[in-house]
Protein backbone atom coordinates (compact mmCIF):
# COMPACT_ATOMS: atom_id res chain seq x y z
CA UNK A 1 0.00 0.00 0.00
CA UNK A 2 1.18 3.05 -1.11
CA UNK A 3 -0.03 6.58 -0.67
CA UNK A 4 0.90 10.26 -1.67
CA UNK A 5 1.89 11.76 1.68
CA UNK A 6 2.15 15.64 3.20
CA UNK A 7 3.70 16.08 6.84
CA UNK A 8 3.02 19.23 8.42
CA UNK A 9 4.50 20.56 11.54
CA UNK A 10 3.04 23.03 13.30
CA UNK A 11 4.82 25.56 15.21
CA UNK A 12 7.38 22.55 14.78
CA UNK A 13 6.16 20.43 17.27
CA UNK A 14 3.20 18.37 16.60
CA UNK A 15 3.45 16.94 13.11
CA UNK A 16 0.28 15.85 10.68
CA UNK A 17 0.48 13.57 8.11
CA UNK A 18 -2.30 13.77 5.64
CA UNK A 19 -2.20 10.96 2.86
CA UNK A 20 -4.42 10.01 -0.56
CA UNK A 21 -3.78 6.12 0.15
CA UNK A 22 -2.92 4.26 -3.21
CA UNK A 23 -2.22 1.01 -4.09
CA UNK A 24 1.21 -0.17 -4.86
CA UNK A 25 2.68 -3.87 -4.06
CA UNK A 26 5.02 -3.33 -1.00
CA UNK A 27 5.77 -6.29 1.15
CA UNK A 28 5.65 -5.92 4.86
CA UNK A 29 9.63 -5.66 6.29
CA UNK A 30 9.84 -8.53 9.13
CA UNK A 31 9.37 -6.85 12.40
CA UNK A 32 12.02 -6.14 14.87
CA UNK A 33 10.15 -6.60 18.29
CA UNK A 34 7.04 -8.90 18.59
CA UNK A 35 3.59 -8.95 18.04
CA UNK A 36 1.37 -8.83 21.12
CA UNK A 37 -2.11 -10.51 21.04
CA UNK A 38 -4.61 -7.66 22.93
CA UNK A 39 -7.94 -9.16 22.44
CA UNK A 40 -8.25 -9.14 18.75
CA UNK A 41 -5.60 -6.47 17.63
CA UNK A 42 -1.75 -7.09 17.97
CA UNK A 43 0.54 -4.31 19.20
CA UNK A 44 4.51 -4.43 17.76
CA UNK A 45 7.09 -4.45 21.01
CA UNK A 46 10.45 -4.00 20.26
CA UNK A 47 12.47 -4.48 23.69
CA UNK A 48 16.52 -4.90 23.54
CA UNK A 49 18.95 -4.23 26.70
CA UNK A 50 19.15 -5.36 30.22
CA UNK A 51 19.07 -3.38 33.44
CA UNK A 52 16.32 -1.44 35.20
CA UNK A 53 14.46 0.62 35.20
CA UNK A 54 12.67 -0.32 31.66
CA UNK A 55 12.90 2.57 29.36
CA UNK A 56 9.68 3.14 27.47
CA UNK A 57 9.44 5.45 24.68
CA UNK A 58 6.22 7.13 23.21
CA UNK A 59 6.40 8.41 20.02
CA UNK A 60 5.42 11.70 18.04
CA UNK A 61 2.86 11.50 15.63
CA UNK A 62 3.88 10.21 12.19
CA UNK A 63 6.45 7.98 13.68
CA UNK A 64 7.36 4.63 14.33
CA UNK A 65 9.68 2.46 16.74
CA UNK A 66 12.25 2.47 14.57
CA UNK A 67 12.86 5.95 14.12
CA UNK A 68 14.65 6.02 17.63
CA UNK A 69 17.11 3.20 16.86
CA UNK A 70 19.71 5.76 17.24
CA UNK A 71 18.86 6.30 21.05
CA UNK A 72 17.24 2.80 21.40
CA UNK A 73 20.80 1.18 21.02
CA UNK A 74 22.86 3.56 22.90
CA UNK A 75 20.10 2.98 25.88
CA UNK A 76 20.31 -0.72 25.45
CA UNK A 77 23.97 -0.56 26.66
CA UNK A 78 22.87 0.51 30.29
CA UNK A 79 19.48 -0.30 30.80
CA UNK A 80 16.71 -2.41 29.16
CA UNK A 81 14.74 -0.34 26.35
CA UNK A 82 11.51 -0.73 24.53
CA UNK A 83 9.98 1.41 21.61
CA UNK A 84 6.71 0.23 19.91
CA UNK A 85 3.98 0.94 17.13
CA UNK A 86 0.90 2.74 19.09
CA UNK A 87 -2.52 0.56 17.20
CA UNK A 88 -2.63 1.41 13.74
CA UNK A 89 1.13 2.15 12.95
CA UNK A 90 3.65 0.01 11.44
CA UNK A 91 2.92 -3.82 12.25
CA UNK A 92 -0.20 -3.31 15.09
CA UNK A 93 -3.39 -3.70 13.91
CA UNK A 94 -6.00 -1.18 14.34
CA UNK A 95 -6.59 -0.88 17.81
CA UNK A 96 -10.06 0.11 19.87
CA UNK A 97 -11.91 3.45 19.29
CA UNK A 98 -11.67 5.88 20.72
CA UNK A 99 -7.77 6.89 20.73
CA UNK A 100 -7.88 8.47 23.70
CA UNK A 101 -4.95 8.63 25.71
CA UNK A 102 -6.37 6.36 28.42
CA UNK A 103 -7.04 3.84 25.55
CA UNK A 104 -3.10 4.19 24.58
CA UNK A 105 -2.23 4.01 27.63
CA UNK A 106 -4.20 0.43 28.61
CA UNK A 107 -2.68 -1.13 25.43
CA UNK A 108 0.57 -0.08 26.20
CA UNK A 109 0.11 -1.33 29.69
CA UNK A 110 -1.05 -4.62 29.17
CA UNK A 111 1.23 -5.23 26.54
CA UNK A 112 3.91 -4.80 28.43
CA UNK A 113 2.45 -6.92 31.35
CA UNK A 114 2.13 -9.93 28.96
CA UNK A 115 5.64 -10.01 28.10
CA UNK A 116 6.58 -9.71 31.27
CA UNK A 117 8.32 -6.64 31.32
CA UNK A 118 8.60 -4.89 34.44
CA UNK A 119 7.81 -1.41 35.82
CA UNK A 120 8.35 0.50 36.88
CA UNK A 121 9.31 2.30 33.72
CA UNK A 122 10.82 5.51 32.92
CA UNK A 123 8.74 7.09 29.95
CA UNK A 124 10.04 8.64 27.37
CA UNK A 125 7.63 11.14 25.18
CA UNK A 126 8.42 12.46 22.66
CA UNK A 127 6.15 15.52 21.04
CA UNK A 128 2.80 14.38 21.08
CA UNK A 129 4.00 11.18 23.31
CA UNK A 130 4.91 13.32 25.68
CA UNK A 131 0.95 13.88 26.54
CA UNK A 132 0.20 10.20 26.36
CA UNK A 133 3.01 9.16 28.80
CA UNK A 134 1.84 12.52 31.42
CA UNK A 135 -1.49 10.60 30.98
CA UNK A 136 0.08 7.72 31.97
CA UNK A 137 1.92 8.61 34.89
CA UNK A 138 -1.54 9.36 36.44
CA UNK A 139 -3.37 6.26 35.54
CA UNK A 140 -0.43 3.96 36.65
CA UNK A 141 2.14 6.16 39.24
CA UNK A 142 3.19 3.16 41.09
CA UNK A 143 4.64 2.35 37.26
CA UNK A 144 6.43 5.22 36.32
CA UNK A 145 9.74 5.61 37.67
CA UNK A 146 10.56 9.18 35.91
CA UNK A 147 9.58 10.74 32.95
CA UNK A 148 11.62 12.40 30.23
CA UNK A 149 9.57 14.60 27.86
CA UNK A 150 11.51 15.31 24.42
CA UNK A 151 10.44 18.71 22.68
CA UNK A 152 7.01 17.62 24.23
CA UNK A 153 3.24 19.05 23.43
CA UNK A 154 1.58 20.44 25.88
CA UNK A 155 -1.84 22.20 26.91
CA UNK A 156 -2.19 25.89 25.09
CA UNK A 157 0.61 25.18 22.84
CA UNK A 158 -0.12 27.03 19.72
CA UNK A 159 -0.38 25.37 16.62
CA UNK A 160 -1.65 26.28 12.85
CA UNK A 161 -4.29 25.32 11.60
CA UNK A 162 -4.55 26.41 7.74
CA UNK A 163 -3.30 29.53 6.23
CA UNK A 164 -2.50 32.11 8.82
CA UNK A 165 -4.78 31.01 11.32
CA UNK A 166 -3.60 29.23 15.08
CA UNK A 167 -5.15 28.24 17.90
CA UNK A 168 -4.12 26.56 21.04
CA UNK A 169 -4.32 23.30 22.24
CA UNK A 170 -7.57 22.23 23.96
CA UNK A 171 -9.69 25.37 22.53
CA UNK A 172 -10.91 22.98 20.01
CA UNK A 173 -12.55 20.87 22.42
CA UNK A 174 -16.25 19.78 22.33
CA UNK A 175 -16.83 19.17 26.28
CA UNK A 176 -17.75 15.68 25.59
CA UNK A 177 -17.13 13.09 28.41
CA UNK A 178 -13.66 10.72 27.93
CA UNK A 179 -15.40 7.01 27.34
CA UNK A 180 -13.41 4.58 29.26
CA UNK A 181 -10.81 2.30 27.51
CA UNK A 182 -11.35 -0.91 26.53
CA UNK A 183 -9.17 -3.74 25.29
CA UNK A 184 -11.40 -6.47 23.34
CA UNK A 185 -11.90 -5.20 19.88
CA UNK A 186 -15.70 -4.45 18.69
CA UNK A 187 -17.01 -4.62 15.57
CA UNK A 188 -17.67 -0.81 15.24
CA UNK A 189 -13.59 -0.77 15.98
CA UNK A 190 -12.79 -1.70 13.07
CA UNK A 191 -11.90 0.14 10.02
CA UNK A 192 -13.19 0.03 7.20
CA UNK A 193 -11.55 -1.47 4.11
CA UNK A 194 -10.21 1.74 2.16
CA UNK A 195 -10.57 1.94 -1.26
CA UNK A 196 -7.89 1.40 -3.67
CA UNK A 197 -6.60 2.74 -6.67
CA UNK A 198 -3.57 2.75 -9.66
CA UNK A 199 -0.14 2.29 -8.74
CA UNK A 200 1.69 5.38 -7.66
CA UNK A 201 5.48 5.98 -7.44
CA UNK A 202 6.85 6.06 -4.22
CA UNK A 203 7.29 8.98 -2.19
CA UNK A 204 10.84 10.05 -1.57
CA UNK A 205 12.42 9.73 2.44
CA UNK A 206 12.25 13.53 3.52
CA UNK A 207 15.97 14.59 4.49
CA UNK A 208 15.13 14.18 8.29
CA UNK A 209 15.25 10.54 8.21
CA UNK A 210 18.12 10.30 6.07
CA UNK A 211 20.05 9.72 9.11
CA UNK A 212 18.55 6.48 9.65
CA UNK A 213 20.36 3.49 8.91
CA UNK A 214 19.39 1.75 5.18
CA UNK A 215 17.03 -0.36 6.39
CA UNK A 216 15.45 1.71 9.01
CA UNK A 217 14.75 4.20 6.30
CA UNK A 218 12.97 1.53 4.20
CA UNK A 219 10.95 0.68 7.61
CA UNK A 220 9.87 4.23 7.20
CA UNK A 221 8.75 4.71 3.84
CA UNK A 222 6.65 1.15 4.09
CA UNK A 223 4.99 2.56 7.23
CA UNK A 224 3.81 5.99 6.63
CA UNK A 225 2.22 4.18 3.18
CA UNK A 226 -0.36 1.93 5.33
CA UNK A 227 -3.40 3.46 5.21
CA UNK A 228 -4.27 2.54 9.01
CA UNK A 229 -2.52 4.78 10.05
CA UNK A 230 -4.86 7.40 8.92
CA UNK A 231 -7.80 6.92 11.58
CA UNK A 232 -5.84 6.24 13.98
CA UNK A 233 -3.64 9.63 14.12
CA UNK A 234 -7.31 11.83 13.49
CA UNK A 235 -8.85 10.00 16.70
CA UNK A 236 -5.38 10.76 18.81
CA UNK A 237 -5.95 14.26 17.76
CA UNK A 238 -9.20 14.81 18.01
CA UNK A 239 -9.75 13.40 21.17
CA UNK A 240 -6.38 14.87 22.42
CA UNK A 241 -8.41 18.45 22.46
CA UNK A 242 -10.75 17.21 25.52
CA UNK A 243 -7.77 16.00 27.90
CA UNK A 244 -5.91 19.64 26.88
CA UNK A 245 -8.95 21.48 27.48
CA UNK A 246 -9.38 20.17 31.21
CA UNK A 247 -5.56 20.18 31.79
CA UNK A 248 -6.28 24.14 31.30
CA UNK A 249 -9.06 24.34 33.66
CA UNK A 250 -7.28 23.48 36.26
CA UNK A 251 -3.91 23.89 38.25
CA UNK A 252 -1.37 21.16 37.06
CA UNK A 253 1.63 22.13 39.13
CA UNK A 254 2.97 19.06 40.89
CA UNK A 255 0.22 16.63 39.80
CA UNK A 256 3.51 14.33 38.95
CA UNK A 257 4.38 14.01 42.69
CA UNK A 258 7.98 14.01 43.45
CA UNK A 259 8.92 11.61 39.78
CA UNK A 260 12.07 12.30 38.67
CA UNK A 261 11.07 14.11 35.09
CA UNK A 262 13.51 15.96 32.78
CA UNK A 263 12.08 18.45 30.39
CA UNK A 264 14.22 18.29 26.75
CA UNK A 265 13.73 21.86 25.39
CA UNK A 266 14.79 22.75 22.03
CA UNK A 267 17.14 26.48 22.89
CA UNK A 268 14.75 27.76 19.78
CA UNK A 269 11.86 27.57 18.15
CA UNK A 270 12.06 28.92 14.91
CA UNK A 271 9.19 30.82 14.47
CA UNK A 272 8.05 33.01 11.56
CA UNK A 273 6.07 35.95 10.87
CA UNK A 274 3.86 34.49 8.48
CA UNK A 275 0.83 33.45 11.01
CA UNK A 276 -1.87 35.64 13.08
CA UNK A 277 0.35 35.45 15.93
CA UNK A 278 3.64 37.23 15.75
CA UNK A 279 6.68 34.76 16.23
CA UNK A 280 7.81 36.69 19.29
CA UNK A 281 4.69 35.83 21.50
CA UNK A 282 4.96 32.25 20.13
CA UNK A 283 8.02 31.67 21.35
CA UNK A 284 7.08 33.13 24.55
CA UNK A 285 4.17 31.25 24.89
CA UNK A 286 6.38 28.00 23.84
CA UNK A 287 8.73 29.08 26.66
CA UNK A 288 6.40 29.35 29.15
CA UNK A 289 4.22 26.46 28.51
CA UNK A 290 7.74 23.87 28.52
CA UNK A 291 8.60 25.58 31.87
CA UNK A 292 5.06 24.68 33.25
CA UNK A 293 6.19 21.00 31.89
CA UNK A 294 8.92 20.85 34.56
CA UNK A 295 6.65 21.98 37.36
CA UNK A 296 4.15 18.77 37.17
CA UNK A 297 7.06 17.62 39.61
CA UNK A 298 8.66 18.33 42.47
CA UNK A 299 11.66 16.39 41.22
CA UNK A 300 12.77 18.08 37.66
CA UNK A 301 15.03 20.18 35.65
CA UNK A 302 14.72 21.52 32.20
CA UNK A 303 17.33 21.38 29.60
CA UNK A 304 17.57 23.84 26.51
CA UNK A 305 19.12 21.72 23.57
CA UNK A 306 20.37 23.43 20.21
CA UNK A 307 18.49 20.77 18.00
CA UNK A 308 14.90 20.74 15.86
CA UNK A 309 11.80 19.22 17.27
CA UNK A 310 13.07 15.40 16.34
CA UNK A 311 15.86 15.32 19.09
CA UNK A 312 16.09 11.68 18.73
CA UNK A 313 17.33 12.13 15.14
CA UNK A 314 18.83 15.37 15.47
CA UNK A 315 20.25 14.95 19.05
CA UNK A 316 20.22 11.85 20.20
CA UNK A 317 23.44 11.91 22.41
CA UNK A 318 21.51 14.66 24.41
CA UNK A 319 18.42 12.08 24.63
CA UNK A 320 20.65 9.39 25.45
CA UNK A 321 22.34 11.53 28.27
CA UNK A 322 18.94 12.61 30.10
CA UNK A 323 17.77 8.68 29.63
CA UNK A 324 20.70 7.99 31.70
CA UNK A 325 20.61 10.70 34.15
CA UNK A 326 16.72 9.40 34.81
CA UNK A 327 18.06 5.87 35.04
CA UNK A 328 20.87 6.62 37.48
CA UNK A 329 19.26 8.73 40.04
CA UNK A 330 15.89 5.98 39.89
CA UNK A 331 18.85 2.94 40.60
CA UNK A 332 20.64 5.43 43.72
CA UNK A 333 17.39 6.92 44.87
CA UNK A 334 18.84 10.49 43.95
CA UNK A 335 17.00 13.77 43.29
CA UNK A 336 17.15 15.51 40.07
Amino acid sequence: MMKTLERICLSGVICFVFAISTWAASPAPKPPGKLVDLGGHKLHINCTGKGTPTVVIENGLGDFSFDWILVQGRVSSFSRVCTYDRAGYAWSDPGPQPRTFAQLNLELHDALAKLKEHGPFLLVGHSFGGPVVRNFALMYPHDVAGIVFVDAAHEGLRVGVGGRATIRLGEDAKGRSIPPPHENMKDSDRPPTPPSAGPQPEQPLEALYKVLPPAEQRMHLWAQALPEIDGAENSQREWSGEYYAKQLASPQAGTLGSIPVIVLTRADGGFGNDQDVPATQQEKERREGQAKLAELSTNSRQILVHSGHNMELEAPDEVVAAIREVVQGARHATRM
